[in-house]
């Protein structure tokens, strides 16, 4: 039996985060079909709207994607023009029913509903790996943010207990573009033997969704919530790196208080008091649920 064949259009922002997301979708969509993926970067809404149509003599789209509000406007206005089912990762700053079907982060407070199915965090790009693990253990850093103050010294102290509780891990630290550009080199300065530094700028492609899929630890600061879901679904072990809050009850903090109690990952608070880090989570794929939902949706034949 031959497989259907598909034809996306992605409406690209080229923020790195918006596009780990639709790829981890593209990419899931193409393991159940032959899928043809069209990439257009949005261009500026002026010239969207009174200049030549960028989408002009493309093959039809069957599926047009778009994450990050720049692509809200432009995916409709594809979608009016040349047809095809709007999908949107992340809630959209325009009314979720104009577009056919929303992908939205629960902690986001949207109720689901015939355009909206919630997700487990952001779709991600990370794919599950093996139940055998490498033993080896991540340290995942992000930096200050909205939600989040930083506190060095604090987070090198959690940083030391970690590597001291378990002597026998190798433990990679890796940094993101947030972290203060002088963490690296207090790191180590530990002198802590079984931990190599590794900044995020130094790590090629694809390199941490990779290590994802083999670590058997990994620990994440609690600003960083898209690597907290990637490294659940590559099938690691979570614990949470304490950062300052500043405050309030937004919706990261929301998203964490609901794996914490429904047991997916561990504070550092709890882990020092002798707790353990929960087993992974199999099967914990949203990239791939969705892909279902929406193949199941509109071509069930698939």
């Amino acid at each position: 039996m031959s497989r259907q064949t598909l034809t996306a259009w992605w409406l690209r922002d080229s923020r790195p985060g918006h596009d780990s997301q639709v790829r981890g979708l593209v990419a899931a969509l193409a393991r159940d079909v032959d899928l043809a993926v069209i990439e257009i970067a949005v261009p500026p809404l002026r010239r969207l709207l009174f200049g030549a149509d960028p989408c002009a003599g493309l093959l039809p789209p069957d599926l047009l994607l778009a994450a990050g509000h720049a692509t809200h406007l432009p995916l409709l206005l594809a979608r009016r023009r040349h047809g095809g089912r709007s999908v949107v990762l992340m809630r959209p700053s325009l009314p979720l029913s104009w577009f056919d079907l929303c992908l939205v982060p629960e902690h986001d407070g949207v109720r689901p509903g015939e355009h909206v199915e919630l997700t487990h965090g952001v779709v991600n790009a990370v794919q599950p790996g093996p139940t055998e693990r490498d033993g080896t253990g991540l340290l995942l850093v992000g930096g200050p943010s909205r939600h989040h103050d930083w506190d060095a010294d604090d987070l090198l102290a959690q940083v030391r207990a970690i590597v001291a509780r378990e002597p026998q891990r190798a433990w990679t630290l890796t940094t993101s573009r947030r972290t203060p550009a002088s963490f690296p080199a207090q790191v180590a300065a530990l002198g802590l033997d079984k931990l190599e530094v590794l900044p995020g700028e130094a790590t090629p492609p694809g390199w941490l969704a990779q290590r994802l899929t083999t670590a058997e630890v990994a620990w994440v600061s609690e600003d960083s919530v898209s690597m907290v879901y990637e490294a659940l679904t590559g099938g690691a072990r979570v614990g949470l790196l304490a950062l300052p809050p500043r405050g309030g009850t937004g919706r990261v903090l929301r998203g964490l208080d609901r794996l914490l109690a429904d047991g997916w990952v561990t504070t550092h608070a709890r882990w020092c008091e002798g707790g353990e880090l929960p087993p992974p989570r199999q099967g914990f794929d949203e990239a791939a649920r969705c892909a279902r939902l929406i193949l199941e949706r509109w071509w069930p034949a698939a």
